[in-house]
């Protein structure tokens, strides 16, 4: 079955879809066919006949092809599969599966489904099988006029070739298109049309400290404990009491969740005395409660306001019954809103922007400066001293000193 390409389709719809929006697909029925008086059951677009209606062969028969198609993320074995039916069933897979130990979404199915849209809308009528190479760089060029940089384009591209992998596994394709795909190579720095990105350099104390003004409390106070601790954004707008253990000297912060939790590497993050200092004031008096919380800020920012008001307040305003129409905090910052607070900060205080992920950066040069690439390589988490060489920009004051007495 070929599915039509129309946005409005829920199978091209589930794949296309926007950030939190998806479209269910309902469990196919036991029906009656009647010209034959057997069972019938749809699934994927193929009529299944399971013998006589409402005997228990036919019911037995049933389970086990729905049992079957629900395994396979909701798609019949056939050879006439097209990519619009495997890639639904990965999409489906993926919001399973990419998912934290509360159970909660991570963002990699929604960075799955914004790398197959290329391939859905250029081969979604193909059938799987005959997917080669050629249109796998098809693809990747079409990336590449989109604008995305040589990293994201092979990162994307290497989340085709996983998607297909996925596929053979559960013996939707055959396992020669996988192998045929992974002999595409990736694209390799001044080899291509793809623009390279630009590393991602250390913000200035200068900068750092001129936005803190113009920022509220909460995220004023993740700035400083991030450039201080060198944690990951994920980590520092996640903190809460009860991941702290408070009992040494120096505070070890456990994150319930992190980047490498899935495999199965442990997290510790030590937290000195001026970060300590920083996170007294936020000590939540509910140890699960987020330290750092939106709602909260916004809720002692309207007090000082009616604190410092001069006139009086209109009787109409205090008791009004129109409901606010305009959305409330949350409870919590993630990433996003931590980013574009910082962001909205840069454009008040007049400075070049910059992002969070800057101020590891700043952290990992700093450590690498005083204790060494080992030192920074423990306190940013890292496996291996080559990944912490991306973040720590190396100390060239000391090369010129060298050369200096070297001559």
């Amino acid at each position: 079955m070929v599915w039509p390409l129309d946005p409005k389709n829920p199978v091209v719809y589930r794949i296309l879809a926007p950030k939190g929006r998806t479209v269910s697909v309902r469990t196919p029925s036991y029906r009656l066919h009647k010209p034959s008086g057997q069972a019938v059951v749809t699934l994927s677009g193929r009529d299944f006949y399971l013998g006589v209606h409402d005997s228990p062969q036919s019911r037995a028969e049933y389970d086990r092809l729905v049992a079957e198609w629900l395994q396979n993320n909701r798609v019949a074995p056939t050879n006439d599969l097209t990519i619009c039916e495997m890639l639904l069933a990965y999409v489906v897979h993926c919001e399973e599966y990419y998912r934290r130990p509360d159970k909660t979404p991570t963002g990699e199915a929604e960075s799955i489904k914004q790398s197959i849209r290329p391939l859905v809308k250029l081969y979604g009528h193909t059938a799987a099988r005959a997917f080669s190479p050629m249109k796998l760089k098809a693809c990747r060029e079409a990336m590449i006029d989109a604008g995305l940089c040589r990293n994201e384009c092979n990162k994307r591209t290497r989340r085709l070739v996983r998607a297909f992998k996925w596929a053979v596994e559960n013996e939707l394709v055959h396992p020669d298109v996988w192998q045929r795909l992974k002999a595409v190579e990736a694209l390799h720095p001044g080899r291509s049309r793809a623009a390279e990105r630009k590393p991602v350099e250390p913000v200035s104390d200068e900068h750092v400290d001129a936005i803190l003004p113009y920022v509220l409390p909460p995220v004023a106070a993740m700035i400083q404990l991030q450039r201080i601790t060198g944690m990951r954004s994920g980590e520092v707008v996640s903190l809460r009491a009860i991941d702290i253990d408070q009992s040494q000297e120096v505070w070890v912060y456990r994150p319930s969740h992190h980047k490498t939790l899935h495999h199965g590497h442990e997290r510790l993050i030590a937290i000195g005395p001026k970060g300590q200092q920083i996170l007294r004031s936020w000590l939540a008096a509910d140890p699960e409660a987020p330290l750092f919380s939106p709602r909260q800020a916004m809720e002692q920012l309207a007090t000082e306001k009616r604190a410092r008001r001069k006139t009086k307040v209109q009787p109409s305003q205090r008791s009004r019954r129109k409901p606010v129409t305009r959305r409330r905090p949350r409870d919590r910052y993630d990433t996003h809103s931590y980013y574009y607070a910082i962001r909205r900060a840069c454009l008040k205080a007049n400075v070049p922007p910059w992002h969070p992920h800057q101020l590891r950066h700043s952290c990992a040069t700093e450590l690498r400066k005083s204790f060494g690439i080992d030192g920074a390589r423990v306190v940013l988490g890292h496996r291996s001293a080559q990944i912490t060489e991306t973040y720590a920009q190396l100390d060239v004051t000391k090369a010129i000193d060298i050369m200096a007495r070297h001559g």
